[in-house]
């Protein structure tokens, strides 16, 4: 990939970055506020849900994070838009879309296909399991 390639994606990475960390400090702000103590037991109920809710979104985007973060090594140490599983280029469609992306859009296909089946299909140790049961 070429250099002016790898610094627009290092930029809009770079960026995606910020805007976490800043979305994550309005998240701090805002458990802060829900935890202030109140009486009502409906508020209190209320202000719990709100709390796990905005406590999981911030959990989704330090996992994003952590997925920018590894995104941006790839692109210093040269694996940046190399698929991790067949080793091809992934398409620049793709990683504008998803910029921090391991897989071609084939492996993720099949990757995909493969997570369904196994929902469908389930361990294959708990079906021998009860066979002999």
């Amino acid at each position: 990939m070429r250099k002016r390639e790898l610094d627009f994606f290092r930029k809009l990475l770079n960026r995606r970055l910020e805007e976490l960390l800043m979305e994550a400090e309005r998240t701090k702000d805002q458990v802060k506020e829900i935890d202030e103590p109140v009486a009502d037991p409906m508020e209190f109920a209320s202000n719990g849900f709100d709390r796990d809710f905005l406590l999981r979104l911030r959990d989704r985007e330090r996992k994003l994070m952590v997925k920018i973060k590894e995104a941006l090594e790839r692109i210093e140490n040269g694996t940046f838009g190399i698929c991790e599983e067949c080793g091809e280029k992934i398409s620049q469609k793709r990683l504008r879309a998803r910029p921090m992306t391991t897989l071609c859009i084939d492996c993720k296909h099949e990757q995909e296909a493969a997570e369904e089946r196994q929902k469908y299909e389930g361990p294959r140790e708990s079906s021998t399991l009860w066979a002999r049961m």
